[in-house]
């Protein structure tokens, strides 16, 4: 019936790809959500063809929430809902998430930055309209104070405390990379959380596979130990997830 949908990491190419790697050896089966950038629709949609394969395990969240889309404040909400209904699903912190704690505790600092990597659509998802790089400083403080308000400080606290990797047998998953001289236990969160320079450069020594978003792709794409899985939601209206298991892994779409 998800025909179409679904498509099994089962090419010769990629065969050939996961061979040149360590086995993907997950403790557990679990799926593996890419950036959704404040796209709600699609997250929704996805949600519900991964509700139909219940076998394919725990939920992971690979971060970036926001931004970019016009609906980031509906995905913060449904995903800190999700997690306190189901509290095995995991939700990491992306370098989005760090952007948005940024302008919270420095908002003169941190906002103008902000608003070009997609600050403006969060803000207008909360009801927060007419900022802008040239105001005065009592305008971004007042624009951090109103957000602050609207989030409130449950869901705020819930973004703090947001996890910067999960690991389970050899398999990581991350928001945008990892030092491929350090294990998992050893990493530096800004590293995970906005990448680092020999990330996708230099092949890992421990065998330990890294399933990631950030980087944009066409398609969900494993190579040297490394599946990404960010297809750019808000630009390509395609949001993508990976369902890993012991057999390899299969890609989801919406």
């Amino acid at each position: 019936m998800m025909q179409g949908f679904f498509s099994r990491f089962r090419t010769t190419a990629n065969r050939r790809k996961a061979a040149e790697f360590a086995a993907l050896a997950p403790a557990e089966d679990f799926v593996a959500v890419g950036d959704i950038h404040g796209c709600y629709d699609l997250m929704g949609r996805l949600l519900d063809r991964i509700a139909l394969r219940p076998e394919c395990g725990r939920l992971v969240f690979l971060g970036d929430y926001i931004d970019r889309g016009e609906n980031s404040a509906q995905v913060l909400q449904a995903l800190h809902g999700l997690q306190v209904s189901n509290p095995e699903a995991v939700c990491l912190r992306g370098n989005h998430e760090d952007m948005l704690l940024g302008f919270l505790d420095d908002p003169l600092g941190e906002g103008p930055g902000w608003l070009r990597h997609g600050g403006r659509q969060t803000l207008a998802s909360f009801g927060i309209a007419a900022v802008h790089a040239g105001m005065p400083d009592l305008n971004w403080i007042a624009a951090r104070d109103s957000l602050q308000n609207r989030m409130g400080a449950g869901l705020i606290s819930w973004i703090r405390a947001l996890p910067a990797y999960w690991q389970t047998g050899n398999v990581a998953a991350v928001h945008a990379g990892a030092d491929p001289a350090r294990p998992l236990e050893a990493q530096e969160d800004y590293h995970l959380a906005w990448g680092h320079g020999n990330f996708g450069r230099v092949r890992r020594q421990d065998g330990v596979w890294i399933v990631h978003g950030h980087t944009i792709a066409e398609e969900v794409r494993a190579e040297g130990g490394r599946i990404c899985v960010d297809t750019g939601a808000f630009a390509t209206g395609k949001l993508s997830a990976v369902a890993v298991r012991n057999d390899g892994f299969e890609v989801l779409t919406a």
